[in-house]
């Protein structure tokens, strides 16, 4: 922890760094005179809430800086500056030592900035070479030229190590090589400075290691990297600096060599970094869902086979694996948006495989979604409407056949201040919170409406370690209380923390059955990417 006569700085010794993710490659980024970006005073205002207050951050050039922070520190909000997608209201922006500002991507783009995005913005329709040229095609005459396209992308892949097939569908590549598909689009449009928001969140400890390999090259080729990231030990592995963020402010810009996870944590929350550890067993007899050989088909192939597992009152059973590999269509199966094509599905020990999703979550199934903007929020709505999503024909949200705004505002200021949603009130529109707040409201709106068995997807997918805690500690409290939860998860810590079972899915089979106690998480992505496999059934 930080004593009183020593403040966090930009060190300049080399002493022992902390334990953490091994480095592939020695910090030894190019530098120039003139700093990559340079934000000075930059000031952000939205109704009722600062979100960038005097902000400066220096990024040198061929380095990897780290921005990190709790979710609503600002961080996305300055991203989306420097990135033309919002005007700041005062300050300045230098890029190679030239002030500038940009009034959208375009000029952005046009200026050698890349930003990938936490969700993946491709089609899976198109091919690698499509998705990577779309809006900057290249011609010849009046037609593409695709020849061209695909000559430069395989060039890019060669000098970068970012090895891709140009001709594959999107849709059958794993998410590391989608991810190199997003790195390589912005590289192909000339970016030299490179904005990657929350870029291991759905990876396995292979492909960040892979991940990482690939930055320290393109860091050595002389290309700038801003990394945005909730994952400390992550940042403390990849950085050469790292940039604080708290409350709209830069509180510190530290040496990750003169550093921990814990001080980091504690500069961004004013805690210690929280850990999802939980072994006492609350463990009961009674079963809540029993799942036996549910098969779910997609087309003409089976997105599911065989699967079979229980959950009982007081257990969290969580499932990994990488992302792809069956995990939608299982939750889709268990809520009811997709019926299975065979086996059975019991909640509370009623025979729920034929019923709809509204009956189903009337009778204590509970659901947060992996992907809240497409499948959880109502983004132009209000904070109080959202919280009515999926329990609007319960109380309070209804008197007989009418809406009760009243009791639908009030069990929403509940969530608010138990789950510490940042909002100016709860007649906010949804978009206008980050990421976090989002995934806040949404985990607060199923937790309080008590439910016997509970899907929990990312639960704390883009939120900050404090958020973190918050959501952790639920949980727990939950199950021991009797909740039973279905936790699927990309966070291979939590999974190992929190669950009392732990399952692997692969290529949509259970195909191995782990003791959280002693897995470690190279073991469990081994079992993940299909280099090991105990099948279950």
């Amino acid at each position: 922890m930080w004593g009183s006569d020593r403040e966090p700085h930009i060190a300049q010794t080399h002493r022992e760094a902390p334990t953490r993710v091994p480095e592939t490659e020695p910090r030894t980024g190019a530098r120039s005179a003139a700093p990559a970006v340079e934000l000075i005073d930059v000031t952000k205002v939205f109704p009722g809430v600062v979100a960038n207050d005097s902000v400066n951050l220096l990024v040198e050039r061929g380095e990897i800086h780290a921005v990190v922070g709790e979710n609503g520190a600002g961080k996305s909000t300055l991203m989306k500056i420097l990135f033309g997608m919002q005007a700041p209201d005062e300050g300045t922006i230098r890029v190679g030592g030239q002030e500038t500002g940009f009034a959208s991507p375009k000029e952005a783009i046009a200026a050698g900035i890349g930003m990938v995005h936490q969700h993946f913005m491709l089609a899976d329709n198109l091919t690698v070479v499509e998705n990577i040229v779309l809006g900057f095609e290249p011609t010849r005459g009046p037609r593409l030229d695709f020849v061209k396209a695909r000559a430069k992308i395989t060039e890019l892949a060669d000098v970068h190590g970012l090895p891709i097939d140009p001709d594959v569908l999107v849709e059958t590549l794993a998410v590391g090589e989608r991810q190199r598909v997003e790195i390589l689009k912005v590289l192909y449009r000339g970016a030299e400075i490179l904005i990657l928001d929350e870029p291991t969140a759905v990876l396995v400890p292979q492909e960040v290691e892979e991940l990482f390999r690939n930055l320290h090259s393109l860091r050595d080729e002389g290309v700038t990297i801003i990394f945005i990231s909730h994952k400390l030990d992550e940042v403390l592995a990849i950085a050469d600096r790292i940039t604080v963020m708290r409350g709209g402010k830069t509180v510190a810009t530290v040496d990750p060599r003169d550093v921990d996870a814990h001080q980091l944590a504690e500069l961004m929350v004013g805690s210690e970094l929280p850990t999802p550890e939980t072994r006492e067993s609350t463990v009961t007899d009674q079963v809540e869902l029993e799942v036996e050989g549910v098969g779910v088909r997609a087309g003409e192939r089976w997105a599911l086979r065989n699967i079979s597992f229980v959950i009982r009152r007081g257990e969290v059973v969580g499932i990994a694996g990488v992302e792809g590999n069956g995990q939608s269509e299982l939750i889709e199966a268990l809520i009811g948006v997709r019926q299975a094509d065979e086996g059975r599905i019991e909640l509370g020990g009623l025979d729920i495989t034929g019923w709809g999703t509204r009956e189903r979550l009337e009778n204590g199934l509970g659901i947060i979604p992996e992907d809240r903007h497409r499948q959880a929020l109502l983004l132009s709505s209000p904070l109080w409407e959202n919280a009515m999503l999926g329990h609007q024909s319960l109380e309070p949200f209804v008197d007989g056949p009418w809406i009760q705004r009243e009791g639908a505002r009030e069990r929403t200021q509940t969530i608010v201040d138990a789950f510490d949603v940042r909002t100016p009130g709860v007649d906010t529109l949804a978009i206008a919170l980050s990421g976090g707040n989002q995934q806040k409201l949404i985990v607060g709106r199923e937790m309080v409406s008590e439910p016997r068995m509970l899907i929990a997807a990312h639960p704390t997918r883009g939120i900050d370690v404090g958020a973190q805690a918050a959501v952790w500690e639920q949980l727990r409290n939950a199950r021991a209380l009797g909740l039973a939860v279905l936790l699927i998860s990309a966070d291979l810590e939590e999974l190992i923390g929190l669950s009392d079972t732990l399952r692997v899915i692969y290529r949509g089979r259970l195909v191995a059955d782990l003791d959280p106690a002693t897995v470690t998480p190279e073991e469990l992505g081994s079992y993940m990417t299909g280099v090991r496999q105990e099948v279950t059934e």
